[in-house]
């Protein structure tokens, strides 16, 4: 029997958003940690592992991120050091030093994917940054280690833009996507957080203007999911695909949101006006195409013609649209989105969060809010880094509250 949902919390208070990033610790720190090298990635709701011995970078590189971000916050050495420990492991046993590359998956702590993913390479970064912020190393030399290879495997000059992936036999793909340079964004942002190396925050600027303004330009003020070689819409990819994990078909929701957070996140070191207006217009209209009257929270994706082609409630959405809205309302004031933060909170507080547990149920919910199953962390897909790294985007928002 599931547990009583708890009275709602004030969100915005410090005291909830510390406690509720410990609360999801809870579920990790005492289960994750591999003797053999590592973290466990795959766990049903109450705390069974599955899938042993299976990991991949993005899980590998988030859990660091997590474990990094909160020993800072809470001045924790244990986190720092379980976070040290998952960083050994991305630079000991992903990283193939023949190949100058990071495995993608590892089977037993062994090479089981090779391909060169620019998405795996942005949390890398992010990871580097993380511990370079934390205090945990003293050098910013493995940071600039990893951002100089997707300089060379990924960056593509003249279109202000990182291609995505290059097969294990170094023949680069002709997909070029958002995500990946979303992500890479959002890693540039944290590199020049712990660096002060104004490249990073340069080359953010440079996507942002890519990405939410150039091609958003071409797709009625939105981000597009996929583009061909050239960077024009490919209006067609995966169209009969619309709930592919990483490569959905549609404008995603969630994604406008992350742009938004990321606009915002440079608008706080290199403010100019066109940022805050996009931040506002890419959440205003994710928002309204996709909040459920209904049944509450917002779905995953909608079409060209703004009718639903996913209507599936994910666990991220929600958590990166309560940090986004927490940053609009401190840079604008605007009441309105202190009202959108409350409600996606009051939404994931019932039907989203594990209070038994702790941390967040799994991937995604029915659009009535019914569980697909008992799974609450995969390698890959889920290991509460959106929700942990929102609340610590919500502290700064609210930071006296």
């Amino acid at each position: 029997m599931a547990a009583a949902i708890p009275p709602e919390p004030v969100f915005f208070s410090r005291q909830f958003l510390e406690q509720h990033i410990q609360d999801i610790l809870r579920f990790y720190e005492g289960r994750v940690r591999d003797p053999s090298g590592g973290y466990h990635q795959s766990f049903y709701i109450d705390g069974t592992q599955f899938n042993p011995g299976f990991q991949q970078i993005v899980s590998s590189a988030r859990m660091v991120i997590n474990f990094m971000l909160a020993g800072k916050l809470f001045e924790r050495q244990d986190l720092l050091e379980l976070g040290l420990h998952g960083l050994r492991y991305l630079e000991e046993v992903h990283w193939v030093p023949e190949k100058e590359g990071y495995a993608f998956t590892l089977k037993d702590h062994k090479v089981d994917d090779m391909t060169q993913q620019s998405y795996g390479y942005a949390f890398v970064l992010a990871a580097h940054a993380a511990a370079r912020l934390a205090g945990a190393v003293d050098s910013d030399e493995p940071l600039a280690k990893v951002f100089d290879l997707m300089e060379k495997r990924f960056w593509l000059e003249d279109h202000g833009a990182y291609a995505d992936t290059v097969s294990a036999d170094g023949v680069l793909d002709d997909y070029r996507g958002q995500n990946s340079n979303m992500h890479i964004t959002e890693a540039l942002i944290a590199a020049y957080e712990a660096t002060k190396d104004e490249k990073y925050l340069r080359r953010a600027e440079v996507l942002l203007n890519t990405f939410t303004r150039k091609l958003a330009g071409k797709a009625d003020g939105f981000v597009w999911e996929h583009y061909t070689k050239e960077f024009e819409i490919d209006w067609e990819y995966n169209k009969d695909d619309p709930k592919n994990l990483y490569r959905p078909w549609g404008f995603q929701p969630g994604h406008q949101i992350e742009w938004t957070k990321n606009l915002l996140n440079v608008y706080r070191y290199a403010p100019q006006d066109w940022m805050l207006e996009r931040a506002k217009a890419l959440f205003d209209g994710a928002i309204a195409h996709s909040w459920d009257d209904e049944h509450g929270g917002m779905v995953y994706g909608f079409g060209p013609d703004k009718k639903w082609c996913d209507d599936d409630k994910y666990f991220w959405v929600q958590g990166e649209s309560i940090a986004a809205s927490a940053l609009l309302y401190s840079a604008t004031k605007e009441e309105k989105y202190l009202e959108h933060y409350n409600n996606l909170w009051k939404y994931s507080w019932k039907h989203f969060i594990d209070h038994e547990n702790g941390a967040w149920y799994g991937l995604k919910l029915t659009r009535d809010n019914k569980r697909y199953s008992e799974e609450k962390a995969f390698a890959g897909g889920k290991c509460d880094y959106h929700t942990l790294v929102s609340c610590i985007e919500a502290l700064r928002a609210f930071p006296k509250i």
